[in-house]
């Protein structure tokens, strides 16, 4: 073999290399090429992922406050709902206290009867044969004067012998509203006790009045509010 076919052989030699050098390193290249692109698909996937996660996590905070807020905002209106109602009541009641205080003028002449009248409820109720009886200091006179009667009437009633009332003359009930009377006031009405004092019924107009206005309550407010006066659910 001479110098040329040496020399041609060498170079179909070197050339055969570096064509499967080429395509090894292109080979390399799109192998790498493609993980390259495998992981860049599996990162955008992966922040993809985390952004839509992130988001239903802020979805949800919003979600949360808008109900919180909802709550809030609906409690604080029914909250105003019923301190009208409850004002709208008291409003009532005060109006019923304004006209009891008629009720126990002496400008009222049905007043000595109806004096009278809580006399015999409370001695029925006491049922004691010995009994203390209180009044304004402006009733002295009133229920000096009925009391007979309605002793004779709680009597009869019982058909027992008429009872002892001693009427206080010195410790007197307060007088109506607006009269000096360190804040407490009475329209009207007595205070009757046992002799020991053990027992007090208090029969004011007053006492009456509370007592009626709380068992009337539910039907005041049934009539006042027949929806419930419920705020918006």
């Amino acid at each position: 073999m001479n110098d040329i076919e040496v020399s041609k052989q060498v170079q179909q030699m070197v050339q055969f290399i570096r064509q499967e050098a080429e395509e090894k390193a292109n080979e390399i290249s799109v192998s790498a090429e493609e993980e390259f692109n495998i992981e860049k698909l599996q990162i955008v996937e992966t922040e993809k992922k985390k952004i839509r996660q992130e988001f239903e996590r802020k979805e949800k905070q919003v979600e949360v406050r808008r109900k919180i807020e909802y709550s809030t905002q609906l409690n604080a209106s029914r909250l105003k709902l019923l301190q009208a109602q409850d004002d709208l009541v008291r409003k009532m009641k005060e109006a019923a206290e304004k006209q009891l205080q008629k009720v126990g003028s002496s400008d009222n002449e049905e007043y000595p009867k109806l004096l009278e009248a809580l006399i015999i409820q409370g001695l029925l109720r006491l049922k004691e044969q010995s009994t203390q009886l209180r009044c304004r200091e402006q009733d002295l006179e009133i229920v000096q004067s009925v009391i007979e009667s309605a002793k004779q009437a709680y009597a009869e009633k019982l058909n027992v012998d008429v009872p002892e009332v001693f009427v206080d003359d010195e410790h007197f009930l307060p007088g109506p509203p607006g009269s000096s009377n360190h804040g407490s006031s009475c329209t009207g009405g007595v205070v009757l006790a046992t002799k020991d004092g053990r027992i007090v019924l208090e029969n004011t107009l007053d006492a009456r009045l509370e007592v009626v206005f709380k068992q009337q309550l539910p039907e005041i407010r049934k009539r006042l509010f027949p929806s419930g006066g419920q705020a918006g659910a």
